[in-house]
């Protein structure tokens, strides 16, 4: 059972994704907080492997929470929600460790997949969007550099692991890639993501763009 955290100050919002989502047997929404400090005590106490939190909310926006939910010991995938699909906040969301944003508009159809996918740890933000969001709010010089002293401590392997990571390839694509076995990449993902400080393959995929190594393109 994926166990669920809702964060919208807009009541009906969470009202109506709860409707959606306790449709699937494999999912149930196990609370709901109405701003980013509410959330953060709400994580703490419930557990939830996935949240799905609204990007503005008056006090401490989803940003502010979502920051601080990622720095906590055991932090849930988060996903955010926002009204736009270049949004510079969701862009800084997921430098900070969210999985992925959701558009308020996404399909119903497609919401609890996307949920799933999330709490499988694997990223909810296609590789052309990521691409389009990095290119509209590239960071400063030194965030640059940063990234790159980052990336240089990789091996030449973990670095290939990282380029097919950040270009949106599984386990499997980037073992064929590669002539690596599926187990030996993900391997190689864990200790990548431990050296470059990364909760989730997500943020290791923008730090890749933000060290050159991926063209913006």
């Amino acid at each position: 059972m994926i166990r669920i955290l809702l964060v919208d100050d807009e009541r009906m919002v969470c009202a109506h994704l709860r409707a959606i989502l306790s449709r699937a047997d494999d999912l149930e929404v196990v609370g709901e907080a109405h701003d980013g400090a509410e959330a953060i005590e709400a994580i703490v106490r419930l557990a939830p492997d996935v949240v799905l939190m609204d990007i503005r909310m008056p006090g401490v926006d989803g940003l502010a929470a979502a920051e601080r939910a990622c720095r906590l010991p055991h932090p849930p995938k988060i996903i955010m929600l926002t009204t736009f699909d270049l949004d510079e906040y969701a862009v800084r969301a997921l430098r900070a460790g969210a999985v992925g944003f959701l558009l308020k508009d996404t399909d119903p159809e497609d919401l609890t997949g996307i949920v799933r996918v999330a709490a499988d740890g694997h990223a909810v933000v296609s590789p052309e969007l990521t691409r389009r969001l990095v290119s509209a709010f590239a960071p400063g010089e030194p965030a640059r550099r940063a990234a790159r002293a980052l990336v240089d401590g990789l091996t030449e392997r973990e670095t290939e692991v990282l380029v097919c990571l950040a270009e949106g390839l599984s386990n499997s694509q980037t073992g064929s890639r590669l002539f690596l076995s599926e187990t030996t990449v993900k391997g190689y993902v864990s200790r990548l993501l431990g050296k470059l400080g990364c909760t989730n393959r997500t943020q290791a995929a923008l730090l890749a763009y933000d060290a050159g190594l991926v063209s913006r393109a």
